[in-house]
């Protein structure tokens, strides 16, 4: 049933070579076909892109540091080794495992390029001291540990950084006492606490040398973030008072994507889901799911637990914002405390170092109505909610329609269409998203459906074999003259072509 009136579309922000790779509808059908549904496909080349977009921004506020791709946003084994292909000086890598470790070792990442962040248990500690990479310290009981594992093996001292989390107002002229501005973390130390920790620091300086502070705050509001760097620079003050001599801060990552491209349409689907949710329009979600929204005597309460999937500065650009306006206590931008004090910036960049490295193709295999009232379309495909985890992370973004070649002309059905997604488990809880989302027109058997952008957490982060379904392969392409080549991921090595062996 064509929708009627205007489809609430939430169109992906695609940039080339994405764009590209989606023109090529019989090569991901060959692709899907070879190597089955669900597949995820992966643009290495992009990642040291992005990277250079971030770089750039250093060069424009003159800053020197690092960029460090923080791993565990894809378990790919291609982005990694095209990271460690790339410029050394710039590109690093954060890890958060054992496993992600002894991986980016294995993809030839050297240990100096190589940041440690995470819970750490004993043996990710022990191989990350061994190896020689940073360690970037949560606590005082977890530097101990580091420390007494770094004594009783002999090993070089190892360069730490300390995580700070709960940053307070400096400012208390009016009497009112420290007022807490970011909501608290499991991770780090709070910064009240950093002078145990640098008495710490000194105690143990035999196994451990600081290298600076850092902090992660899980929130895209950039005052929070401008406060928290502003408030590292003065513990690095505090540190130099105590004699010693560290020289970068690291502001973890948070960046952002944007996956919705236009803001009208992204306004219009929040407006229209809220009337929804008041009844003052047919559901959007499957059974009124209202994402946090709710219905409470004809008012909305509660919050839209939904990911901001249109953002206009998002990665690089929310980064020179953030290094550009006046921080609240010292009067000057982030920028220029940087410069005036001569340290390094460290950024860790997830999602936003996978921006368009990647999309996720599944399968039409079914296209049904409910039979409920009028009936609503339910299009079951070769994928389960695992396999692309856009609920997960609040994510509503349309995928792309991909007809099958010599699929079949033009019928009564065509023209603007929602439907439900739903997956491959016997779960009536699988769904690819709760939201009705609109194509424009009923996907047929043996479509596919592209889901755009979602190297970030997205296409692995939740992958599993229940029922044993299969996982999603993954394959790495690169654009070669006017053609396309692919490998499995497990096969691309930077120094040969995919599907070749010349360098």
């Amino acid at each position: 049933m064509p929708v009627v009136g205007v489809p609430l579309y939430l169109r992906p922000r695609l940039e080339s070579p994405l764009t590209s790779l989606l023109d090529e509808a019989p090569f991901l059908h060959s692709l899907v076909d070879a190597l089955g549904s669900p597949l995820n496909v992966l643009l290495p080349e992009q990642i040291v892109e992005n990277a250079d977009r971030f770089r750039a921004v250093y060069r424009d506020h003159h800053l020197t540091g690092r960029v460090y791709y923080a791993h565990k946003a894809n378990r790919s084994s291609a982005l990694v080794r095209r990271l460690a292909a790339a410029d050394p000086a710039g590109i690093g890598v954060d890890v958060a495992s054992l496993g992600e470790l002894r991986h980016v070792l294995g993809c030839g990442v050297t240990p100096d390029r190589i940041m440690a962040t995470g819970p750490k248990d004993p043996e990710f500690l022990w191989l990350a001291a061994r190896v020689g990479a940073t360690v970037n310290i949560d606590s005082c009981g977890e530097l101990e540990r580091l420390a007494d594992m770094v004594s009783k093996y002999d090993l070089p001292r190892v360069d730490v950084l300390l995580r700070l989390s709960a940053f307070e107002s400096a400012d208390d002229s009016k009497g009112v006492g420290v007022r807490v501005l970011s909501r608290r973390s499991r991770f780090g130390s709070p910064v009240g606490e950093v002078g145990e920790l640098l008495s710490a620091v000194e105690r143990r300086g035999d196994a451990v040398e600081l290298t600076g502070v850092a902090y992660h705050l899980d929130t895209t509001a950039l005052a929070e973030k401008v406060r928290a760097l502003e408030r590292c620079v003065m513990v690095m003050d505090e540190c130099r008072a105590r004699g010693l001599a560290p020289r970068v801060i690291d502001i973890g990552g948070g960046f952002g994507v944007g996956y919705v491209d236009d803001a009208g349409q992204w306004e219009r689907y929040t407006t229209a889901l809220t009337e929804a949710v008041l009844g003052a329009r047919p559901p959007l979600t499957w059974r009124g799911h209202g994402y946090g929204l709710r219905n409470e005597g004809g008012m909305v309460r509660g919050a839209a637990a939904l990911y901001p999937a249109y953002r206009p500065t998002a990665g690089p650009g929310y980064l020179d914002e953030l290094l550009s306006p006046p921080t609240p206590s010292l009067g000057r931008p982030p920028a220029t405390l940087l410069l005036e004090h001569l340290y390094d910036l460290y950024v860790e960049p997830g999602r936003a170092l996978v921006d368009q490295c990647g999309l996720s193709l599944a399968r039409v295999l079914d296209v049904r109505r409910t039979g409920e009232g009028a009936g609503e379309y339910l299009v079951r495909l070769g994928m389960n909610a695992g396999d692309v985890s856009l609920e997960e992370h609040g994510v509503l973004v349309d995928p792309v329609l991909l007809p099958r070649p010599g699929g079949g002309g033009e019928s009564e059905e065509d023209g603007p269409v929602g439907v439900h997604l739903v997956g491959n488990l016997c779960l009536e809880a699988d769904l690819i998203t709760r939201r009705m989302v609109f194509l424009p027109r009923l996907p047929r058997a043996g479509d596919l459906l592209a889901f755009a952008n979602t190297a970030g957490y997205v296409m692995d982060f939740h992958a599993h074999h229940a029922q044993r379904q299969p996982v999603a392969r993954t394959v790495a392409v690169v654009r070669e003259g006017g053609s396309w080549r692919w490998c499995l991921d497990e096969e691309y090595w930077p120094i040969t072509h995919p599907g070749g062996h010349g360098a």
